[in-house]
């Protein structure tokens, strides 16, 4: 029988009602079970729970209060197997780590127990419980340095006023709309409080409003500049904003203030290396193993270096060194795997299995170790291995995520529906004419790479890097909407509608700005590159403000890109790589925006396939010039031939001619792909 509109909304508001019963149903239950612990009523909490996870195996509140219900109950193994599956649904779950603390020192680890406290803490700073831990089984480890250490940072905790702390609290649980409310509030009552100030800075990094974040750390670092942690955290968002010669400036004012402490000589040789010094880096990386042999943390540095600089038998010397010492490292596993053409041999992958296996490791070394066992599987054509532990990888990282593909979907969509004709139209000829940005943009993994290392091989094409100015331009724009609704100011719409709120002056002015804050990457060619790929959802803004740019769309087929983004860990905002749905869904919902760009401003962009390109090297070549007005130059063709520094996971493919090796790939992996082939539907 044939299904009917309305049957199919019948079902699906069926299927909500469902799901919003059932949700009211599990707090009834939630809220019975507090009620219970409250009361020291230990057995009913856990048998209220134990039926709550039974068909809400992920539920991490309920996990969390079973875990507390057992370990007041004496229950403590129980506890600590009930915590470990609350680790793996939230890894970054401060109070989870504080309660295995606290089971672990009553089951005598102290040891075990100071590393589940310290994690506590660097996941949720306001634990004082957590603190209070740690200083106990310090005192009864005899370990003085370590005690008055930790002593310091309760105090300073203690000395906070509540509201903020509680703010702490709920950052850590990613409710940042309340967090954000209670540190205005601290600050309206204490304008001066640095501490406010920093928790605010770190709301507005995570929202992406990096220039706040700035404003905010600098008045902080006036007010208090021997408070140490807010001097790194300014340094942090200065490179966050690559402003790299400023915060290589303030990282050596740090350095100056004390010039044998590692921690600091280890900054001041990460900001050189931003800056592009390399040589100062490696020297400094240098003095920090002088006083701490053999670190592999800062050999893991070295690593990077070298490999950025081109360096190949350099880097692998040096994270190789990283293991030696430390053979659980697994930063220094996966950027072995992640130099692309290295091949670990069966001690390496015999080791990695075993450490995965046997030891409590951090969560972010079991992901980097599970992304390079993928790779070491895929090396040795064993492919159901190999997506095995891609698997594995991305399910701890997606663990981590809040991304919802959805609200994607509705983001890419605001953009169409606000990005009109119309819009171009009403605002034609205004906008800073400066012709120098060229904008290659896409999805991760689809050879924008290639692309940049193409056209900066040109002499009048500088390369840069993923430049992250018109991301954060769109979150300012963001935020305009969000704050006008709780302000007396000028009522303006959520961007990117507010975009026809906005006044021909201020479009000149953002492109002005923009000009002039990448100016610090450019070295004197009349045009320069910006290769972050998500742009590609900003390009109407990106018309706005600098009309007279070129974009260029660096697009691959479907099901090679998706996955070669599966079995890619990326550094941050890349959420949607996490899942073979999400990335199927992520590519239709990019085609489709790319599609309304081709519509409402036809010739804008210049869309350049990688396939072929790998066909037709200097046929692609020679258009891709032609479009941003250049003329040809062989070197473009023999771009593997051009040094220069490279910071994409890329970094050693694109210094090698180009190959069809990578085209099919994903093939080897198709039984495993089904979901990503849903998501895709026709596009394949």
């Amino acid at each position: 029988m044939t299904q009917t509109p309305l049957d199919s909304a019948k079902r699906d508001e069926s299927i909500n009602n469902a799901d919003k019963a059932s949700a009211t149903h599990v707090d009834e239950i939630l809220k019975r079970a507090k009620e219970a612990i409250a009361n020291k009523q230990f057995e009913l909490a856990i048998e209220e729970l134990t039926s709550v996870i039974g068909d809400e195996a992920s539920n991490e509140e309920a996990l969390y209060l079973l875990a507390v219900a057992q370990r007041y109950s004496g229950r403590n193994k129980a506890a600590l197997a009930t915590l470990g599956h609350l680790h793996q649904c939230a890894p970054g779950h401060g109070r989870a780590y504080q309660e295995e603390g606290h089971n672990l020192k009553v089951l005598g680890e102290p040891e075990v127990a100071l590393r589940a406290y310290a994690w506590a803490c660097h996941y949720n700073p306001a634990l004082i419980a957590s603190f209070k831990g740690q200083l106990q089984i310090l005192r009864q480890l005899d370990r003085p340095q370590a005690f008055g250490q930790v002593s310091e940072q309760l105090l300073r905790l203690n000395k906070l006023p509540k509201a903020l702390l509680a703010a702490i609290d709920l950052l850590s649980q990613g409710k940042i709309l309340k967090a954000e409310k209670l540190c205005r509030k601290v600050l309206m009552q204490e304008p001066a409080n640095v501490e406010a100030m920093r928790v605010l800075a770190d709301i507005g990094m995570r929202l992406g409003v990096l220039e706040d974040a700035e404003t905010l750390l600098s008045s902080a670092h006036e007010l208090d500049p021997s408070n140490v942690p807010i001097h790194i955290e300014y340094i942090q968002v200065l490179r966050k904003r690559q402003r790299f010669a400023d915060a290589r400036e303030q990282s050596q004012k740090l350095l100056s203030s004390n010039t044998e402490n590692p921690q600091f000589i280890s900054l001041a040789a990460v900001e050189a290396m931003q800056s592009g010094d390399f040589d100062e880096a490696l020297a400094l990386f240098s003095r920090v193993l002088e006083k701490i042999p053999e670190d592999s943390i800062t050999l893991t540095s070295i690593g990077h270096a070298e490999k950025t600089r081109g360096n190949y038998e350099e880097a692998v010397s040096a994270y190789h060194r990283a293991l030696k010492t430390n053979p659980n490292h697994g930063e220094a596993y996966y950027s072995l795997a992640n130099l692309k053409i290295y091949r670990f041999c069966e001690e390496e992958i015999a080791t990695m299995i075993s450490v995965l296996n046997e030891t409590r490791l951090p969560h972010i070394d079991r992901v980097y170790m599970n992304f390079a066992l993928g790779k070491a599987y895929e090396d040795k054509e064993n492919f159901k291995e190999s997506f095995k532990f891609y698997q594995q990888g991305n399910a701890l990282k997606k663990a981590q995520s809040r991304y919802v593909a959805s609200s994607m979907t509705e983001d890419l969509a605001s953009q169409k529906a606000a990005c009109t004709k119309e819009l171009f139209e009403k605002f034609e000829g205004v906008g800073c004419q400066s012709p120098d940005p060229i904008f290659v943009l896409g999805l991760p993994r689809a050879g924008s790479t290639l692309v940049e290392q193409i056209l900066a091989s040109h002499s009048s094409v500088d390369g840069t890097l993923e430049l992250p100015n018109i991301l954060s331009l769109s979150q300012r724009l963001r935020r305009l909407g969000r704050l006008s609704k709780t302000s007396s100011a000028t009522n303006y719409l959520d961007y990117p509608a507010n975009l026809h709120q906005l006044s021909p002056q201020q479009l000149l002015e953002f492109g002005e700005e923009y000009i002039e804050q990448t100016a610090i990457h450019r070295n004197g060619a009349p045009f320069f590159i910006d290769k972050m790929p998500n742009n590609f959802r900003h390009i109407g803004l990106i018309k706005l403000i600098l009309p007279n740019a070129k974009i260029i769309d660096a697009r691959r087929g479907a099901m090679a890109c998706c996955f070669s983004g599966y079995k890619q860990l990326f550094a941050e905002g890349q959420e949607f790589s996490y899942s073979l749905s999400d990335l199927g869904s992520y590519y239709r919902d990019y085609v489709d925006l790319m599609s309304h760009w081709d519509e409402v401003l036809p010739g804008f962009v210049h869309r350049i396939e990688n396939e072929r390109l790998i066909d037709d090297l200097e046929g692609e070549v020679r258009k891709l010039l032609s479009f941003c007005g250049l003329g040809f130059e062989q070197s473009c063709v023999d771009y593997h031939q051009y040094k220069r520094n490279v910071r994409t996971p890329s970094s050693e493919q694109v210094r090698q001619p180009i190959s069809r090796s990578g085209v099919d790939q994903w093939r080897s992996y198709k039984n495993f792909l089904g979901p990503l082939r849903d998501a895709l539907g026709d596009l394949k």
